[in-house]
């Protein structure tokens, strides 16, 4: 059984939803296109290279996340190394570690640039310079870069560059008159769950699957007592208050919600136990949703005024 697969964003807490997409394959779907956000952004790569869920389980039990935080300048200084950082870099971390773990586990797959998947992978990006999403690797065109060459580890890390936390990736673009620099960041800073990525006007041959998570009311508080951590508090409502109220209903019920389990998107310490209880919620919320899922009755109900193919 194929089916498209749109991945939210969600740091860390992408452990969730790999235990979704475990249960989806151990149903019999295959992916045929797959689109995602920041963490999003990472699963949906490595299963375009043709990773499995079960692979990516693995990877994702055993991966050091302390090695996203890669510390450089004056970052080892006590509070004044993050403000220099911030001032110097834009960002408290380097995402390199992020774009070199990627190259390096695409590669193992024999996967590169885009070209070597053949229109199955989309990754979501935010040009905060021009002020525009970017569907990558179509709209990197923009910048003078064709977009079958482009280097998938770079996009992953583009979608992924949460901002204060880590630098954003810079692109200088000519024009011939004048020189441009455009800074790009986290997708989901503009769309943290596309899932009409795949969407068109004729009627489905095959589902499209939304992977998201959801928060628990009692998730703790950010606390702000002052301008730099007034900055991380919008970062992290960004990153984790997103409400399902707001997903239109055929949306909805294509979408498999996966408890977070109290896990923020930045805890890069977390612990064994807890990516375990967040692979097991995303087996348990995949459970729940494929007892209801029909896509006939989907497909009628939502679907059937599009053309038929």
């Amino acid at each position: 059984m194929y089916a498209d697969a749109v991945i939210e964003g969600g740091g860390v807490k992408g452990i969730g939803l790999v235990g979704a997409i475990y249960e989806a394959e151990k149903r019999g779907y295959k992916w045929k296109r797959l689109a995602g956000t920041s963490a999003g952004a990472i699963i949906a790569a490595l299963l375009a290279a043709g990773y499995t869920a079960k692979e990516l389980k693995e990877e994702i039990m055993n991966l050091d996340y302390k090695q996203f935080n890669q510390k450089r300048g004056a970052s080892g200084l006590p509070v004044i190394g993050n403000l220099l950082n911030l001032w110097l870099y834009y960002g408290i971390y380097s995402s390199e570690y992020i774009e070199h773990w990627m190259r390096e586990k695409l590669l193992k797959k024999g996967v590169k640039k885009f070209s070597d998947l053949k229109n199955t992978l989309y990754i979501i990006a935010s040009d905060i310079t021009s002020g525009e999403m970017l569907v990558l690797p179509d709209d990197i065109k923009r910048y003078g870069i064709d977009p079958e060459s482009m280097d998938i580890a770079l996009a992953v890390r583009m979608s992924s560059s949460i901002p204060y936390f880590f630098s954003p990736v810079k692109l200088t673009v000519s024009d011939g008159n004048k020189t441009r620099i455009h800074y790009i960041v986290d997708g989901g800073l503009l769309s943290n769950f596309p899932v009409w990525i795949f969407d068109s006007n004729r009627f489905p041959r095959w589902p499209t699957f939304g992977f998201r998570l959801v928060s628990n009311k009692n998730d703790q508080e950010n606390m702000i007592n002052g301008p730099i951590s007034l900055g991380f508090a919008l970062i992290n409502t960004m990153l984790e208050a997103h409400d399902t109220r707001s997903i239109k209903e055929q949306n909805f019920v294509r979408t498999i919600l996966v408890p977070n389990i109290g896990v923020k998107a930045t805890d890069f310490d977390i612990s064994r136990e807890q990516r375990e209880k967040l692979f097991i919620s995303g087996i348990k919320a995949g459970e729940k949703f494929f007892k209801q899922w029909n896509f006939h009755q989907y497909a009628i109900k939502y679907r059937s005024n599009k053309k038929k193919v």
